[in-house]
């Protein structure tokens, strides 16, 4: 049974199909199209362009795959104004691992416009292979084109295994390439590994608030697609002698339609360091009662060059934007140093902190979870603790 097939009697012979398919695999004749499945890349093309619902795709058209034919671990590339995320070096240190137990390349996928210049930066850190798609709408992220066109890549090359960051980006966009090539897709893994018998990956993540780990696995899928936790998996060393081959894509025009715009950009005000790079964070929650008391918060951070992380009640309440939320709904960070300032130590929030080398904790309650992962613990009133720390530091550090 072929997976995509033409509705006879729907079909109206009027050829926009032919035209949308980026592979040739459609042809017009007695007024009938016919695709050769061979060709097809299930890309959904054809399907979004025909008026008359005369083309469909069969959900269950990977049940019976040949796993054989999948071949290498890819990761995606996350970039932002032409510039490789950090994330994706974290990747690639793990594609490294799972693609030599499985004996297969590793290979980076590249979309954006201009970005040539961030291949280096890819096979230097291990890339056996980079795929590059260089196309002026890839620029910035969008969820249509980019799935699209990261789609169509994985009909045509077929990996084994796909990774992306489990960032804003990595999130939205693996969700949608995971339907359209009917992959299982597990979210926000913490440890990958090979088993050995069967070569499936196994994807383990923290589920139940952390209480539990969950090992899962996709048999009759692929390829198997993962999200991967930021600053969970150390990243490749890059070594600027080694070289990798360099695969420049091409990708019709209809993949690059979307049914929204970009205007702007509207870049976040903030004078301390992003949470996600940051080597120390001082967050701070309900504890501090109004959202005007987060100026104690960032004085700190100032002093000590640290990013600003908050727990998700005051993100709730709205005394400090998302992108400061630290926990499982919230960014995973992995800092040299934590302090964490009126927080109570909720199971969620610890799942997105409690990896720090050091966790330093301030709270009047001398029975608050938070005590029980950290290394240092100041039972006290923060509105007095976090100024005499500042002031301090301001000392030691001349600033």
């Amino acid at each position: 049974m072929d997976p995509i097939y033409v509705v006879k009697n729907k079909c109206v012979g009027c050829g926009l199909c032919v035209n949308a398919c980026p592979f040739s695999a459609i042809v017009l004749r007695d007024d009938l199209v016919t695709i050769d499945a061979a060709r097809c890349n299930l890309c959904g093309a054809c399907v979004e362009v025909c008026n008359h619902d005369a083309i469909e795709i069969r959900s269950d058209a990977s049940t019976s795959l040949d796993l054989s034919i999948y071949q290498g671990v890819w990761v995606f590339a996350e970039q932002k104004n032409g510039i490789v995320q950090p994330i994706a070096n974290e990747l690639l240190g793990e594609g490294r691992k799972l693609a030599d137990a499985l004996q297969m390349p590793l290979c980076a996928v590249l979309l954006g416009h201009n970005v040539e210049d961030q291949v280096p930066a890819l096979t230097s850190r291990g890339a056996d292979r980079v795929y590059l798609i260089d196309r002026e709408e890839l620029a910035y992220f969008q969820d249509e084109p980019y799935a699209n066109v990261l789609s169509a890549l994985i009909r045509r090359h077929k990996p084994a295994v796909m990774l992306y960051g489990a960032t804003s980006i990595g999130r939205s966009l693996a969700a949608r390439v995971a339907v359209a090539v009917n992959a299982g897709l597990t979210a926000d893994c913490t440890g990958l590994a090979i088993e050995p018998d069967t070569g499936n990956l196994l994807q383990t993540r923290p589920t139940f608030g952390g209480n539990i780990m969950a090992t899962i696995i996709t048999q009759n899928h692929r390829p198997q697609m993962a999200t991967v936790r930021h600053k969970v998996m150390k990243e490749a060393v890059a070594i600027e002698s080694r070289n990798g081959e360099i695969v420049v894509e091409g990708t019709a025009d209809v993949l690059m339609r979307s049914r929204t715009t970009r205007l702007r950009f509207e870049v976040e005000q903030e004078s301390t360091t992003n949470i996600s790079e940051a080597n120390i964070i001082v967050s701070g929650g309900r504890g501090l009662q109004a959202p005007e008391n987060f100026r104690l918060i960032r004085e700190l951070a100032e002093v000590l060059g640290a990013g600003v992380g908050s727990s998700r009640a005051a993100v709730d309440a709205g005394w400090i934007s998302y992108s400061h939320q630290v926990g499982q709904t919230g960014k995973t960070v992995s800092p040299k140093i934590y302090i964490a300032c009126g927080i109570s130590g909720q199971i969620q929030h610890l799942a997105g902190m409690s990896s720090s080398d050091l966790i330093i904790a301030i709270n009047k309650d001398k029975d608050a979870p938070i005590f029980k992962i950290a290394n240092y613990g100041l039972v006290g009133d923060l509105f007095t603790i976090v100024p005499l720390l500042t002031q301090e530091f301001k000392k030691l550090l001349n600033r």
